[in-house]
């Protein structure tokens, strides 16, 4: 028994884990002139009333000038945060969403005055979305608590494990939703199917009495 339990928290584990890293990208992003220079955007997708941090870290380059912009996915496309010359120094920023919806990281890379693109002007772009549970400080939870590490340890699995429910929670309620929209389109098509068969069989009908009429009329049939 202590051996599965022990074996379904390794895979609780793991599996938290790849949730969490599945969060985090790393691109290159190319020099070039202000005049035609063209985002890179990276979107991720968050539930409404969540905190959300992002976290942005840029490679060395010579003669290079990167910069970040992050807006929603609304029609007026609100700036959430922006920030120019980015370096290898980490930048944080926390934000709470007001409706779910995208989130969209868009990085800029101006050459300086004087330079053309060339391979050689590249740099890293590192960003990484915590939101929910991700964007505590469970250090300061620990001191404040006086929380052992096993203890603290397993207050984040707490936090992590909630977090996925919720996600899950919220995948099967827009699942529901699919469900009832299929459910009721295909009720409408079957009436509409029904409404059709029924009109072009009356019309058939009608159809053969009329031509009897007409034939009688002109003594084609008895």
């Amino acid at each position: 028994m202590a051996r599965l339990y022990s074996s379904a928290c390794v895979t609780l584990i793991a599996l938290i884990t790849l949730f969490q890293t599945a969060q985090a990208v790393k691109f290159d992003i190319a020099g070039q002139t202000a005049s035609d220079v063209l985002p890179v955007c990276i979107s991720h997708y968050i539930d409404s009333d969540v905190d959300f941090v992002v976290k942005v870290r840029v490679g060395s380059g010579p003669h290079q000038k990167v910069g970040v912009e992050i807006t929603d996915d609304s029609e007026h496309l609100n700036q959430i945060w922006k920030k120019d010359g980015l370096t290898d120094e980490l930048q944080r920023g926390s934000f709470k969403s007001h409706y779910a919806g995208d989130v969209v990281a868009c990085f800029t890379n101006v050459l300086s005055d004087g330079f053309q693109p060339d391979p050689r002007y590249t740099r890293t772009v590192d960003i990484d979305f915590d939101v929910g549970s991700e964007t505590i400080d469970y250090q300061k939870i620990a001191e404040a608590e006086k929380l052992k590490p096993m203890e603290l340890e397993l207050r984040k699995l707490e936090d992590m494990v909630k977090d996925i429910v919720e996600n899950m929670e919220h995948l099967q309620s827009r699942e529901e939703k699919m469900r009832n929209t299929n459910e009721s389109t295909n009720a409408r098509v079957q009436w509409f199917s029904t409404l059709t068969m029924v009109i072009l069989v009356a019309l058939g009908v009608w159809q053969i009495f009329y031509l009897k009429r007409f034939f009688r009329k002109k003594r084609l049939i008895d």
